[in-house]
């Protein structure tokens, strides 16, 4: 009889021919789901980054702080009134507040104190300016008004700390992109060795199909199957622990504030169709890997 004359293996699929084993699989599905979940993280992770510095540039760059300072035979607060309105008639200009004694003295306490400063100690006033767009007026021009007007002011523009935040939320960004990065690289590594492991424990099996006239494909195909339920299942129950953690932290209170760097859930369905994509992820890379695994080592064992 020759190879031509021998049946083709049954079309039972990986469930008949590898049966699951509970003792094995488990501790797999475990491993598995945490990492998932662990990628999860890092990809909401480098979502929020982003989310964040363009929260934080867009403040920056759309506000300017002006300085009132205190002036022999002035009020302090008029003339911040004055630079107010003033500031308030140019073009690009969308609001601008007048600060008054009591809003400084808050922003001065944490360094002299709650109630320790003197009525007669000048302090300088703010006036805080939002822009419509960012660089819709330019600090030269607030500040020749101002000097023209005879005020003793001095413009702060918060925008030259956007790009440090840019950089920052950059460098936090990258990181958690290398994260996820190597936590794919631990999962495949996982799924490999578990695929060989499987592949040794039913050597038997393997024997059998490879006389029936089973090809390495076929064989390598049946532990692809296999491992690729196995992904999804345990990418799936990552996923939905990572929905729940983000979900709780961004929604506890005051410990949303240390959570900075997780999105915050809105109509935006960007979140979910990332965390939705995660176990179909997580099922290409462990059938991926296990196929790579089981061919390897099919070729060098016949």
């Amino acid at each position: 009889m020759t190879t031509h004359d021998i049946p083709p293996p049954p079309k039972g699929g990986s469930g008949a021919l590898l049966p699951p084993d509970a003792g094995r699989d488990r501790p797999l599905f475990v491993v598995a789901a945490i990492l998932v979940f662990l990628a999860c993280i890092a990809a909401l992770g480098a979502r929020g980054a982003w989310q964040q510095a363009e929260n934080w540039t867009s403040d920056l760059e759309t506000n300017l702080t002006v300085q009132i300072r205190p002036v022999i035979d002035s009020d302090v607060e008029a003339d911040a009134q004055q630079a107010a309105d003033l500031i308030a008639t140019l073009d690009g200009v969308e609001q601008a507040t007048a600060r008054d004694r009591a809003y400084a003295e808050a922003l001065v306490a944490p360094w002299l104190g709650s109630g320790n400063i003197p009525e007669d100690l000048p302090l300088p006033l703010l006036v805080q300016v939002r822009l419509s767009t960012p660089g819709s007026v330019s600090v030269s021009q607030v500040q020749t008004l101002l000097d023209n007007a005879g005020l003793a002011a001095s413009v702060d523009d918060h925008g030259q700390w956007a790009q440090a935040v840019r950089r920052a939320a950059s460098f936090a960004r990258t990181l958690a992109l290398s994260l996820l990065a190597l936590l794919t690289g631990a999962a495949a590594a996982v799924v490999a060795f578990a695929a060989r492991a499987s592949l040794a424990a039913r050597v038997d099996v393997i024997d059998a199909l490879h006389l029936s006239g089973a090809e390495d494909r076929f064989i390598a195909t049946l532990f692809q199957r296999r491992f690729f339920m196995l992904g999804l299942k345990a990418g799936t129950a990552g996923a939905l622990i990572a929905v729940l953690v983000s979900l709780l932290v961004s929604s506890g209170g005051s410990s949303a504030d240390m959570a900075f760097f997780l999105p915050r859930w809105s109509t935006n369905p960007f979140e979910l169709i990332m965390l939705g994509v995660a176990p179909l992820l997580a099922g290409a890379t462990s059938a991926l890997s296990a196929r790579l695994a089981v061919s390897t080592d099919l070729r060098g064992r016949w």
